[in-house]
């Protein structure tokens, strides 16, 4: 895991916790942890998913034609 990582869970932590105190002004200490906790966990989830998703791409091999045609001889 990198900085940035590590930035963009903490960042989804602050997030949730401001997320938290807009439903409820009033929100306890446990309420905003519980967001924290949530926030970090599920940015977390996020970086994963992207991560999975960009390795399942398939490798770019050039062997496309392109659309207009301009490949074929007259």
């Amino acid at each position: 895991m990198g900085i940035l990582d590590k930035v963009g869970e903490i960042a989804g932590a602050v997030a949730a916790v401001e997320g938290a105190e807009k439903l409820d002004p009033n929100a306890g200490f446990l309420t905003k942890a519980a967001a924290a906790v949530a926030g970090f966990e599920g940015a977390k989830e996020v970086e994963q998913l992207v991560e999975k998703k960009e390795d399942e791409k398939p490798a770019d091999d050039n062997t496309a034609q392109p659309a207009d045609g301009s490949d074929q001889q007259a």
